[in-house]
């Protein structure tokens, strides 16, 4: 039986203490915040009407296998802690101009349908195409990348891709330049490049590999789980504390003892004596740990190409809006929104807050989470981290926040959908506001944007490992959870 200490309670962390604590470890969590889920935030807010509830992060699972094989492998059902709930659409898609809007949904027949409806037969037979490429780089993603431990990129090459796996990757390729190759229609090709920030990349340059991120929602479905997706972390909780796992919340590690090239322990603010450990788990980004944890300067090198973060508003809107579960409306112009959030600062252009950016709002039929007669939003748009340098925007600066969320609002009102005046309240969240909150750098959601090889799972020193977002297979819920069962495989049971 091996001392475990799990640095971060977000759904990595809680998920391999879970993973471990069932094959016999003793293991430890540590957690900065005072409450558990990481970037799977929530938020609360009283009214004279009632309680509007929030998630603050993700707003929707895919892959629920990935969840359902996790409880099973800790001794318990999914469907015990959790509701899960089919959304259909998955995402509305409204695009400029006016015109039709488009429904996706996870059943690919149907979904192709619905495009021809609103896009023509054309649009229709160019989805089938891309649809049958992205179901080659899913199965060879799947099969070779998603459940394994990658170390570098000659591992990475090693892996035994059929010639026509590496034909329908496209190693090299853009997964704009994908969209351009398979997709006559601008709307579509629109609707591919969004997919590029779920992984918090520019689809200039992001892999053309990340068609397999559409392919995975829009096979096995995008799901919610009634009452918040917040309830996920309460049901991690809850097994770790089944499985003996002890939870410590308000303790900061300030430090990894590692000398020797093997972990010994971490030690804690405010403590005088270290807490020994045989392994320890860090899910804190990648950043974090080798800047200020561990510092390895020479593993910081491959992390300065940082993801987007997000700008969010949390709306109490009185009536019903109609809108679907998720709705996305496009701007006329999606490349002016990548060069300000991205900036160019090879060129000295700075990052700044898009004026005219795609906004995401999520608006749950759940009445658990809103008062009756009323709706909460979240209104997300792509935004650069916070910070001073030519890539980032300082989102403290004062005035800026309060500025850009009237644009955010003035812009939905000319996209039709104008709620300035059924507004109960408002509140701001910027990318500094989740960095205070997540020890994300910078606030960014991901990490390192959108490549196919992040930090490894496996640290520089014996016992060290890693989980989350900012390591491999890379961020979102699923992959997160994956990556705790790469490292629960790699470290094996106690006996």
């Amino acid at each position: 039986m091996a001392r475990i200490v799990v640095i971060g309670a977000g759904v990595g962390g809680l998920a391999t203490a879970a993973r471990l604590a069932v094959t016999g470890h003793e293991v430890t969590v540590f957690e900065q915040a005072d409450t558990v889920g990481g970037k799977l935030g929530r938020y609360a807010h009283d009214t004279p009407e009632g309680t509007y509830r929030f998630d603050t992060g993700p707003s929707l699972v895919t892959l629920p296998q990935v969840f359902h094989d996790l409880f099973e492998a800790t001794g318990a059902k999914l469907d015990e802690y959790l509701d899960l709930v089919p959304l259909d659409p998955i995402v509305r898609h409204v695009f400029p101009g006016g015109g039709p809007t488009l429904d996706s949904c996870a059943d690919p027949a149907e979904f192709t349908a619905r495009i021809g409806a609103a896009l023509g037969d054309r649009a229709a037979a160019d989805w089938q195409r891309l649809w049958r490429r992205a179901a080659r780089v899913w199965a060879a993603s799947h099969r070779d990348v998603l459940g394994r431990a990658i170390d570098s990129p000659r591992n990475l090459a090693a892996l035994a891709w059929r010639l026509g796996d590496l034909a329908a990757i496209g190693p090299g390729r853009t997964l704009r330049g994908l969209g351009r190759s398979h997709l006559s229609d601008p709307r579509l090709r629109m609707l591919l490049d969004r997919y590029a920030t779920y992984t918090g990349a520019d689809p200039r340059r992001a892999p053309a590999a990340l068609v397999a991120v559409p392919y995975a929602e829009l096979t096995f479905g995008g799901w919610y789980l009634r009452g918040g997706l917040g309830t996920l972390a309460d049901a991690l909780l809850s097994r770790c504390l089944d499985l003996g796992v002890v939870v410590q919340t308000g303790t900061t590690v300030t430090r990894i003892d590692a000398t020797g090239g093997r972990v010994h322990g971490v030690r804690l603010a405010g403590a005088a004596a270290p807490v020994p450990a045989d392994v320890v788990v860090a899910n804190v980004d990648a950043l974090t740990l080798y800047r200020d944890l561990l510092p390895t300067p020479r593993r910081l090198a491959g992390l300065t190409d940082r993801s987007l973060a997000g700008f969010v508003l949390l709306l109490g809107v009185r009536g019903d809006s109609g809108l679907a579960h998720h709705t996305v409306f496009f701007p006329g112009d999606y490349d002016a929104e990548f060069d300000a959030v991205f900036g160019d600062p090879g060129r000295g252009v700075r990052a700044r807050p898009a004026l005219d950016p795609a906004v995401f709002v999520t608006v749950a039929d759940d009445p658990t989470v809103r008062p009756d007669g009323h709706e909460a939003w979240f209104v997300l748009v792509n935004a650069a981290r916070h910070g001073t340098a030519a890539g980032a925007v300082d989102w403290r600066r004062p005035g800026l926040a309060e500025a850009y969320a009237d644009r955010i609002l003035e812009v939905l009102a000319e996209r039709g959908v104008d709620v300035r005046d059924r507004l109960v309240f408002r509140e701001i969240r910027t990318p500094a506001d989740l960095g205070a909150a997540t020890g994300a750098p910078g606030g960014t959601i991901y990490g390192t944007a959108g490549g196919l090889l992040r930090p490894a799972n496996r640290g520089p020193a014996a016992g060290l490992w890693l989980v989350g977002g900012s390591t491999h297979p890379g961020g979102g819920l699923p992959m997160v959870t994956l990556s705790a069962q790469i490292v629960a495989d790699e470290i094996g049971p106690a006996w």
